[in-house]
């Protein structure tokens, strides 16, 4: 049983073909962006893309330019909803105590030296447990 709509305006096809190439070009000019260092600008221009992006599709894919004003109410609220979420989550983050944490990948050295013995202090190496060496051995032949 098919549903019958209400709804007047349908939008050619070829609307959506623009929109997708619109987002196929968005796409390509977010890979390009990614590659390059605007400093703190990065997160911005990532997230306008993102928006831009993201307007396209729920404008057009999901109907909602064409749909009444409710709609594109409760549209909005949703988008509103996300700005408090992301205001609380960067409050929180950005008002904490200043940590760098780990910078990158640590390389491994390729030969790992020993410390150097001190006279005097035993080493995990020469605990009371390991075996005695040939210094330490009594002799036993006279």
């Amino acid at each position: 049983m098919e549903h019958a709509h209400g709804h007047g305006y349908h939008p050619p096809i070829t609307l959506y073909y623009k929109v997708f190439g619109a987002l196929i070009v968005l796409t390509a000019i977010t890979v390009v962006v990614a590659f390059q260092d605007f400093g703190v600008l990065n997160n911005i221009v990532a997230l306008g893309i993102a928006g831009i992006k993201t307007t396209l599709v729920v404008l057009f894919f999901m109907h909602v330019k064409y749909e009444s004003r409710i709609t594109k109410l409760f549209a909005a609220a949703g988008f509103f909803w996300l700005a408090i979420l992301m205001a609380f989550t960067l409050q929180d983050t950005e008002t904490r105590l200043y940590n760098p944490g780990p910078k990158g990948w640590a390389p491994l050295p390729q030969v790992i030296i020993p410390p150097p013995a001190v006279p005097g202090v035993e080493t995990s190496q020469q605990s009371e447990h390991a075996a005695p060496t040939e210094a330490a051995t009594p002799s036993t032949s006279h």
